[in-house]
Parts: C-alpha cells; sequence; structure tokens
C-alpha cells in the first residue's frame, strides 16, 4: 500500500472513531480491486467499512449511512470515490 493510502486510511479511521465513537471498527482498502477503474484514475479510492456503534441503535438504515458519510463530507468524491458500509447497533451483532 502506498503511503498516501495510509495516511487516507488513518484520517478516515480518526473521523470515524471522532464522530461515531465505534464499539467496532473495519477499514479496508479496496482500490486495487478498481484500478483501471474512472474513479481510480482521478486519485479516489474505494473503500469498505464495518461500523458497530451505539449511536446507531434505534435508527434506520439511510440514516446511519448519512451518519457514516457526514463524518468524511469534504474527503468524498477527491479522496473517496467509493464507500462500502456496514452499520451496526451493538445490539445486531
Amino acid at each position: 500500500m502506498n503511503p498516501i493510502q495510509d495516511t487516507r486510511l488513518e484520517r478516515m479511521r480518526a473521523r470515524f472513531i471522532d464522530k461515531l465513537n465505534p464499539v467496532e471498527l473495519v477499514l479496508d482498502d479496496d482500490s486495487a480491486a478498481h484500478a483501471g477503474h474512472a474513479g481510480a484514475a482521478s486519485g479516489g479510492g474505494h473503500y469498505n467499512v464495518r461500523i458497530v456503534s451505539l449511536q446507531f441503535e434505534g435508527l434506520k438504515l439511510v440514516t446511519r449511512h448519512r451518519l457514516v458519510y457526514d463524518s468524511v463530507h469534504d474527503m468524498m468524491h477527491k479522496e473517496i470515490h467509493a464507500l462500502a458500509i456496514t452499520a451496526l447497533a451493538p445490539s445486531e451483532v
């Protein structure tokens, strides 16, 4: 993995922790599987995130996803081309 991706992952991880206080956070860079894709050409990466947070308790899926996207909103479409999200409340694990 290149240093730019490492830094990006670290910043994403820090924002998720700061905004969502997860009890579980798994963040993977899936960009290599999308080499040659238009988003990859622009420098935006493809990521998968699994977040388990008390903040998701009682919320609909679309609201959970909005909270995740809001955590990294300024990185979207520049540094993040695609973000696959699994957002769960602890009671669902």
